[in-house]
């Protein structure tokens, strides 16, 4: 029953664009040998009864979907005489509609629960002059009371003081929380559903009480805080905590469906996938799925797949069509059923995808490497996508796509946007005995007509090129090698994202800001790159203060060592790494230099590795816990420049403004299955 090509189904689905995960195809097993002639069987001792025979060899599937021997129906009684002629069925064989009948789809289950408690302290790096780019500081670093008047500051360090120069408190606190479940339902080897379900999603602890919610006020047509509750009149005699709903005390619900996709193995050996699946490549420089233990971005995509490999080649392809933005959708707000439908084609972002890989079996490549041969892998993953029209209009209800709002309304907010890019992506990795580089390099190259959401920027006499062009660069690397039984891992890593000179303003590092960049008046390129945020550097600069590495590039040398190991995969360990960040355009850096920051980051850990991944060394299983400490020396690129220093310095009350570092602390509980 089961297809020659099935045995590869099951690596081959979770792995096509995912990284490192496991592998994008699974080379076949080698045909078995021809099993030996029987034997005469030697006579049993007196007294001994004969054991049971052995079943046959079959073509029956085997494992968790099979039928048990005592299931198995009787074998078809032949249509012909004498010798068995093309319809008859051996004993050891089962006609299909007999599988069916007897196979039962397969449940499975995996994912993660994890709480991680946080501690960051002047993050803000003590500028005074809150550089929107930055962090912002702690609502109660400086505050004054409701009724204008100061708050005694014996008891809160001149808090209260609305001139005061800062308060003591630099410092901010919490712990969150994930419950993700990745459900998979095989309905045989070569079908299957898969889906990702979060609960109480990167929930912060404390942050729905059941003091606080809100609701909605027909006199101003508003939502707004809602009256407080008789049981928790403030928020001090909260007693419980309520689900989080959006709209009411949160902006997430407690359930979120992330992704659900089908695939299909078919009988001439094309896997399709289809639905709303993750999207990685390589190290996770642009594409990250984000399934990781401590991950909070992800890229998710809605779309097609259609892919096959040469075998005998590790040569992957595959194409793909993706829907990344449908613009306006035909739906009442009162009708929650029926069927929506996209309301035009022209403002549809439309995507085409093409990889070509080659990549070889984990098992395979462990061979090689123990037996002292070099593995080469790596490949191209190319986008293209595309968009004419574009309603990206905000804040107005006559012309912009918010729920709710006629088509009228909609198609008067068209703009002729007229874009479209190649995302070009490359990746590949070397590895020889205990010693792995890999890199990866991408490429946006594309234009856009008009940026406007209202007319139209387009000028005419900017040369050859009218309108906008896109042009950004990024590359990463990671070199490790291993040592004292793996125990030691020595690693070093660098990435670099292009910068825009062109761009104005100094928080230019920080994608916090909200619209497109600002350009200057020649310059009309962007060209500005940025990894995806979670593609982790540090703890605290690109991870936290500008959220993700952009227009910049570090240095980042690494050092782990297993202190302990058990032979279940228990371990307990250690690290320490340095990160040197520079701005690719010192311009972009708020004090106008290209050095930002000295980051030194440790962690200990340990790892139970107990359930049903502690038979795979390559992936973290059981109960996991992690403490982490970094701390970050702003350099120049994060201070003051010199006529802002000058001017503080010329105030009636002189002051020399100044950074100071900024320290991490996180805390991370997890359970992997």
């Amino acid at each position: 029953m089961r297809n020659a090509l099935l045995p590869a189904f099951a690596l081959v689905a979770p792995a096509l664009l995912l990284g490192k995960a496991a592998p994008a195809f699974a080379q076949t097993d080698p045909a078995p040998p021809a099993a030996p002639p029987a034997a005469t069987p030697a006579p049993l001792p007196s007294g001994t009864a004969p054991a049971a025979p052995a079943p046959p060899a079959s073509s029956a599937p085997t494992g968790p979907e099979a039928p048990r021997a005592d299931e198995r129906p009787a074998p078809r009684p032949s249509t012909s005489t004498g010798v068995q002629g093309a319809l008859s069925q051996r004993s050891s064989e089962i006609f299909s509609e007999d599988w069916w009948t007897h196979s039962r789809p397969v449940f499975e289950i995996h994912g993660l629960y994890r709480l991680r408690a946080e501690l960051f302290h002047n993050f803000f790096l003590g500028r005074t002059d809150r550089n929107p780019g930055l962090w912002s500081p702690p609502i109660d670093y400086q505050y004054t009371a409701t009724d204008g008047s100061r708050v005694p500051s014996s008891g809160l360090d001149n808090c209260g003081d609305s001139t005061a120069a800062g308060c003591s408190n630099k410092t901010q606190s919490s712990a969150n929380m994930r419950f993700r479940l990745n459900p998979e339902l095989h309905l045989s080897d070569n079908l299957r559903i898969l889906s990702q379900i979060d609960l109480l999603d990167n929930l912060v602890l404390g942050s729905t009480p059941n003091s606080y919610y809100n609701a909605y006020d027909p006199t101003t047509g508003k939502v707004g805080v809602g009256g407080q509750s008789p049981y928790a009149p403030r928020s001090f005699f909260s007693n419980t905590v309520e689900p989080p709903t959006a709209g009411r005390n949160s902006l997430t619900n407690s359930i979120a469906v992330k992704r659900a996709w089908g695939e299909y193995m078919t009988p001439v050996g094309v896997l399709v996938r289809f639905g709303r699946q993750p999207n990685h490549w390589g190290l996770g420089m642009m594409h990250n799925a984000g399934d990781g233990y401590d991950s909070d971005w992800q890229s998710t995509v809605d779309r097609i797949l259609f892919a096959t490999s040469i075998k005998s080649l590790d040569l992957h392809v595959a194409a793909m069509w993706d829907f990344p933005s449908e613009g306006a959708i035909g739906q009442r707000v009162y009708e929650m059923q029926g069927q929506p439908y996209d309301l035009g084609q022209l403002d549809d972002v439309s995507q085409y995808g093409l990889m070509i890989m080659r990549r070889r079996n984990p098992d395979l490549v462990r061979q090689d490497l123990a037996s002292g041969k070099a593995v080469v892998q790596g490949g191209l993953y190319t986008l293209y996508r595309n968009q004419i029209l574009a309603n990206d209009v905000s804040g107005d209800s006559t012309t912009e796509a918010a729920l709710g709002q006629a088509s009228s309304s909609v198609q008067n907010g068209l703009v002729r946007r007229n874009a479209w890019a190649l995302m070009p992506n490359a990746w590949g990795q070397v590895r020889y005995r205990k010693f792995r580089f890999e890199i990866e390099a991408a490429a946006v190259h594309g234009e856009i007509e008009n940026t406007l959401t209202k007319g139209s920027d387009f000028k005419g006499d900017v040369g050859a090129s009218d309108g906008w062009k896109i042009r950004q660069y990024m590359v990463t690397t990671q070199t490790e090698y291993r040592a004292m039984e793996d125990r030691l891992r020595v690693q070093f890593g660098f990435g670099w994202a292009s910068g825009d000179g062109g761009v104005l303003g100094t928080d230019a590092l920080s994608p916090k800001r909200s619209g497109l960049p600002t350009q200057g008046p020649i310059d009309r390129t962007f060209s500005m790159a940025s990894f995806h945020p979670d593609y982790r550097v540090d703890l605290i600069l690109f991870r936290n203060i500008l959220s993700r590495v952009q227009g910049a590039y570090y240095f980042k040398p690494q050092l782990d060592y297993d202190f302990s190991r058990g032979a279940n995969g228990q371990k307990f360990g250690g690290g320490a790494a340095i990160i040197w960040s520079r701005a690719s355009e010192f311009v972009q850096a708020p004090g106008h230099k290209n050095d930002l920051g000295v980051e030194l980051d440790f962690q200990v850990y340990y790892q139970s590795k107990d359930g049903s991944l502690n038979d795979d060394p390559d992936r973290m299983g059981g109960f996991f816990t992690m403490l982490q400490y970094g701390v970050l020396f702003p350099l120049g690129g994060l201070g003051y420049q010199p006529g802002e220093i000058a001017a503080a310095q010329r105030s009636p009350v002189p002051t020399s403004p100044d950074t100071g570092a900024a320290h991490a602390l996180r805390w991370h509980l997890g359970v992997l299955f």
